[in-house]
This record gives structure tokens, C-alpha cells and sequence, in this order.
């Protein structure tokens, strides 16, 4: 009797067993890739700040593929995460005061033009020609827009000088000293003044920050090429940088050094910080200074030559340089990169071949073909200027932009 019982009991093991086994593999068929019976849903692990027992319904179907699953949600975090974090932008400061809004919006739209990078604009103004910028700006197609971020400030200077700063040389030129002491949170810049126009990206001149020194904090470049024709060694009555002095209408600056750096000085036997030296200066050689924020620009880079970085002219490429012949040897042999129309030669009709090029880029419209509509005309206007010794020297004007228009073909598109 006890045989049988034992019989049966190994029997029934058997058959429990041989059906769990038969319902394993039922099971397993059923949640398998590409089966026809009914699929099991996906519950995600719990996500730190999320609901427990929330399904993502983008997850996969079957346990199977749980691991493949993560592993691709992870490279596409990943990814997205590395575009998520987007290049800083170059930073573009103006001040613009008076009649300057037509010929800072030219400026303007030379750098966006051609830039590659993304552009955030600092545009310091009086408050009158604030909603003139604005209209402007934001009338400006979006593929356009969307290459630049833009605020418009007021002008400001400290309370108790303000008067003072504001009347030193131009209106509103002083207002460039100030900026590492208004814009705290930016590190980096480019001071720009509304007569300037870009005739390569901004994204060139923005590369000279990464050849800064341990000690360079700020890149201009000189103010003349040639001492006998220099303003600085032959007529000024303070101190200057280098040879010739330099000029600040295109400035590069590392704000963060400059608000942090304690500057050699002939007033004091210590270092002073930026927002400790600007007034003193002012107050010494205010009656001695004839080009006002430049002159105490020159007054401190002369104390603190290892601060400053020199670029070439064709960076800042005024009359200057070749009012009485060509005299900026870079630009002979590279072009010019930055048009700096100074003396109101985009305006009146000393410098035609300067004012051709203004022209040509204030006329252009966003979309229009850049060969046909702004380089043949330009090419044109020029060979009026022959009788220039500017306009002898005006194929240096468009070696450079020449190039730079070709790029804007595969970043716009026509007809826009």
C-alpha cells in the first residue's frame, strides 16, 4: 500500500511540475517579441521626483527589451543633453546717442549678417531712441531674429560725476568705461562704437580672447601705423600706450579680469581696482585730454602695458590709413576686417569710398541674393572713388567681405 502512495505522490510531483513548465513557456510566448497574445505594459522604475506606478508610454512593450530600452533612453539623454547646453554667445555692446540710430542699426546688421555664433547685443541708449530699437529690431525677419538676443539699457553713469562723464568728448562715448561695472555678470565682451561695420564674422575677432595672457585683459588695436603722421607722439599732453597711442572705437575686453585686477597707476604707490581709478584719472588730466574716454583709456594701458593685447589695423581700419596713402600693412595683405568710419565719413562726402560701403550694407535686404544685391553694386560705387587715395585701395574693402558674402547663401534663405 505504501509503494502505491508513494507512487502517487511522485506522480502528482511530476505532473505539478511538467505543468508549471508548460505554463512558463506559454507565458514567455506570449510577451515575446513580435507574438500575437495579449502583451504585458511597461512600468518604468521609479523616476526620483516623479509619481510611483506612472507608465511612460513611449517605454517598451516587453521585459526583453528593457535593457536595449534604457540604454537607448540614455544615449538620447545624453545627446540631448550636449544640445541642451549651447555654446555661449559673443557678447556685442554700442552706445548710441543723438543721431546715431540709423548708423548703429547698420552696425548691427553687419554682425549678424555674417556671424556664426549666436549674438547677445548690449545696446546702451538714451531713452528716447529705446522703442525706435526695439520696432526695429523685432521687424527684422526670423531667420534673422534668431541669430541674436538683444537688450536695450539706459545711459548711466555714477550719480555724483554723471554730468561730467556724460559731457566728456562725445555724448555717451564715456559710457563704454563702465561696462565691467554695469554688465557684473558677463565675462567677456566686444565694445563696438555705432560707426563700425563688421566686414568679417564677429565670431574672428571674438578668437583673439582665447590668446589673451595670463595678464591680458583687454585687445585694441594701435591708433596709427605710422609715428610722422601719428596724433599721439607728436600733440599729446599725457601718457600713452606704445609708440602711437591706441584706438578704443573696437575694444575686446575680459570683464571679469578687469573688475578683479589692481592697476598700476601715477597717482597712488598701490594698485587700484577699475571702479577706484576712473574718477581720479579724470580729475588729473581732465584739462590735458583731448579724445576723453580714449585719452584715459591710453593713460592706463600706458601704466599697464602687460594688460593689453595689440591686434593688427585691419581690425579698426580708419581713414587714417590711407587718407594720405595706404598705411595699415595687414590690411594690404589680408583685407579688412572692420570698417571704422570715423570723422562722419559714412555721412558726408570726404571718403566716398568709406560711405559706398556704408551704403551698400545699410540698402541690402535680408534674403536678397549677397552677390547680386550688395557686393556688384558696392564693386561699382567704388571704381567712382578712384580719385581717392581711399578709394585707390578699394579692392582691400571688399577682399574680406567678398568672402564673407559668400557664407550668407548657406545660412539664409532667398526671397525671406
Amino acid at each position: 500500500m505504501r509503494r502505491y502512495i508513494r507512487a502517487l505522490m511522485l506522480c502528482t510531483v511530476f505532473a505539478v511540475f511538467s505543468g508549471l513548465y508548460v505554463y512558463s513557456k506559454l507565458f514567455y510566448a506570449d510577451v515575446s517579441v513580435g507574438g500575437n497574445g495579449p502583451k504585458r505594459g511597461f512600468i518604468p522604475p521609479r523616476v526620483p521626483g516623479g509619481r510611483r506606478g506612472t507608465a511612460d508610454k513611449t517605454g517598451p512593450k516587453s521585459p526583453h527589451w528593457y535593457n536595449r530600452y534604457i540604454m537607448r533612453q540614455r544615449g538620447q539623454a545624453e545627446a540631448g543633453g550636449v544640445q541642451s547646453r549651447p555654446e555661449p554667445p559673443m557678447h556685442l555692446a554700442v552706445v548710441a546717442c543723438g543721431e546715431r540710430l540709423e548708423e548703429t542699426l547698420t552696425m548691427i546688421k553687419s554682425a549678424v549678417l555674417f556671424s556664426v555664433k549666436h549674438l547677445q547685443l548690449h545696446i546702451f541708449a538714451e531713452d528716447q531712441l529705446h522703442a525706435s530699437f526695439m520696432e526695429a529690431l523685432e521687424a527684422w525677419p526670423g531667420f534673422i531674429r534668431s541669430r541674436f538676443n538683444y537688450t536695450v539699457y539706459s545711459i548711466s553713469f555714477p550719480s555724483e560725476n554723471a554730468a561730467e562723464w556724460k559731457k566728456l568728448f562725445k555724448p555717451c562715448a564715456s559710457q563704454r568705461l563702465f561696462l565691467p561695472l554695469i554688465l557684473k555678470d558677463v565675462d567677456s565682451i566686444v565694445y563696438v562704437d555705432s560707426d563700425i561695420l563688421f566686414l568679417q564674422p564677429v565670431d574672428r575677432l571674438w578668437e583673439f580672447l582665447s590668446q589673451f595672457n595670463a595678464s591680458q585683459l583687454a585687445a585694441m588695436a594701435p591708433e596709427h601705423e605710422e609715428p610722422r603722421i601719428a596724433w599721439y607722439n607728436r600733440f599729446a599732453r599725457h601718457p600713452f600706450y606704445g609708440r602711437t597711442g591706441i584706438n578704443s572705437g573696437v575694444m575686446l575686453m575680459n570683464m571679469t579680469r578687469m573688475r578683479n585686477t589692481y592697476f598700476k597707476n601715477d597717482m597712488t604707490s598701490v594698485g587700484l581696482r577699475w571702479e577706484e581709478l576712473l574718477m581720479p584719472l579724470l580729475q588729473k588730466y581732465k584739462l590735458n585730454i583731448t579724445w576723453g574716454d580714449q585719452d584715459l583709456l591710453n593713460i592706463i594701458f600706458h601704466h599697464n602695458p602687460e594688460c593689453l593685447l595689440e591686434f593688427p589695423c585691419r581690425w579698426n581700419y580708419r581713414p587714417d590709413h590711407c587718407i594720405y596713402g595706404s598705411n595699415c600693412a595687414s590690411a594690404e595683405e589680408d583685407g579688412i576686417n572692420i570698417l571704422h568710419g570715423n570723422r562722419g565719413v559714412y555721412h558726408d562726402h570726404k571718403q566716398p569710398a568709406f560711405r559706398a560701403v556704408y551704403e551698400a550694407i545699410r540698402k541690402f535686404s535680408f534674403g536678397a541674393d549677397p552677390v547680386a544685391s550688395l557686393l556688384d553694386p558696392l564693386e561699382e560705387e567704388l571704381l567712382k572713388t578712384t580719385h581717392t587715395y581711399c578709394g585707390k585701395s578699394h579692392a582691400l574693402l571688399t577682399k574680406r567681405l567678398a568672402h564673407s558674402l559668400a557664407n550668407i547663401n548657406s545660412k539664409a534663405p532667398r526671397g525671406r
